[in-house]
């Protein structure tokens, strides 16, 4: 278990206290909770990770296990579930767009949604035995349901809440089973009450929770960003997102658009390179990253993000206000996301690979970039995750 502890200053009777006294702050408020996600790419992670310090800097004292809803399958469930979801976005996206799409209704088969409630059924029982929660909180739809089932085996009583990490509800994220559920927009507010039916009462709007880091770095200095991670300060920087499993399909034809802008520009390569080092192509200094720690002041330092739009990328990218340039999302959810920022002023969609040089170009435009930065800006929820602390605590009765 991966507990917090903070020291409690001792406490008088208020009229004890001489006027000029300061009061000792009261003690942490101890909350034991069982915090899912689930390794269909970092985002999910990323997340609870953000919500996690949120708790602790609103001084609770959280004792807190982190599960990984994929970790309490056996090697059977792991193969068909992660396996599908990993081949079909590599070898056959259109397939999983197709089940996307079939899932996304009423009508879904029961034998599908049915296995939503014993998938991992041990293993979750054997975490809750442990932890004992207060709240159960996933940022994946699954385990909501999965700990609906523990809950009734095992008459347990804590809350069940959910954090939708993308910007449309689909199907499986309107989990009837939640008591709280926390959703980016208004929008998604409103297909969770008016499409799903569930009640008002149970949806918060509090954005996508993301790092702390990214509130600090609002307005920072790209120019000193870029000189200390040993970038020019006079090329635009463009940071290619090809999510956290480093399975973007299009990522070698989207560096070849880039070198060929006509201009130089550095991009940034991290899930996904093959190698690392810095190498020349064409018109752009391409810098082979991997994972880094570093993203977040990266990001900063970036003019532009090119390719998928997963929901915590669009959150992170638009607090910071900078515009995205999207291209083969995934089928689904991505695109909705994709959708959401063009509607609303804060990133162009390249639905064609010829479409890509242009779109960047555009973007690289000096007037067109402050609009699509100003209305990134404008999308972006910076304290979402003290939002959705918060909501959570409401819920509780411990505002």
């Amino acid at each position: 278990m991966r507990d917090g502890t903070r020291d409690a200053g001792s406490g008088t009777q208020e009229q004890l206290l001489p006027r000029t006294a300061h009061r000792a702050p009261p003690p942490p408020t101890e909350l034991r909770a069982l915090i899912l996600s689930a390794s269909f790419g970092s985002g999910h992670h990323q997340a609870n990770d953000a919500l996690d310090r949120a708790l602790r800097a609103a001084g609770v004292d959280l004792r807190a296990r982190h599960a990984d809803f994929i970790a309490y399958l056996n090697a059977f469930e792991r193969a068909v579930t992660v396996g599908t979801y990993d081949a079909w976005l590599r070898h056959a996206p259109g397939m999983y767009k197709a089940f996307y799409e079939w899932t996304d209704q009423e009508t879904e088969p029961r034998a599908l949604t049915g296995t939503f409630g014993w998938l991992g059924l041990r293993g979750i029982l054997r975490d809750m035995r442990d932890v004992r929660p207060e709240v159960v909180v996933s940022s994946f739809p699954t385990p909501v349901a999965l700990a609906h089932t523990a809950r009734q085996r095992l008459r347990a009583d804590f809350l069940n809440a959910l954090v939708v990490t993308d910007y449309r509800v689909h199907h499986h994220w309107a989990r009837p089973e939640a008591e709280l559920l926390m959703v980016a927009n208004e929008e998604a507010r409103g297909q969770m009450v008016d499409r799903w039916r569930l009640p008002e009462a149970n949806v918060a709007v509090t954005g996508i929770p993301i790092a702390p880091a990214y509130r600090t770095l609002i307005g920072a200095d790209r120019r000193a960003l870029r000189e200390k991670h040993g970038l020019k300060v006079d090329e635009p920087l463009i940071l290619v997102s090809g999510g956290g499993t480093g399975t973007y399909r299009a990522l070698n034809r989207v560096l070849n658009e880039l070198s060929n802008l006509g201009r130089r520009v550095q991009v940034l390569v991290l899930a996904g390179a093959r190698g690392r080092g810095v190498t020349r192509v064409g018109g752009a200094t391409v810098h082979a990253l991997g994972f880094t720690t570093a993203f977040p002041e990266l990001l900063a330092a970036s003019d532009l993000v090119v390719g998928k739009a997963g929901g915590l990328t669009v959150a992170e990218a638009t607090t910071l206000g900078v515009p995205l340039v999207i291209f083969e999302p995934i089928p689904g959810q991505e695109e909705h996301n994709a959708d959401y920022l063009v509607r609303h002023g804060a990133g162009l969609w390249a639905h064609a690979l010829a479409e890509v040089r242009p779109a960047v170009l555009r973007a690289l435009d000096a007037g067109e970039h402050a609009r699509l930065s100003a209305n990134a800006r404008a999308l972006s929820v910076p304290d979402a995750a003290d939002r959705v602390a918060a909501a959570l605590l409401r819920k509780l009765g411990r505002a």
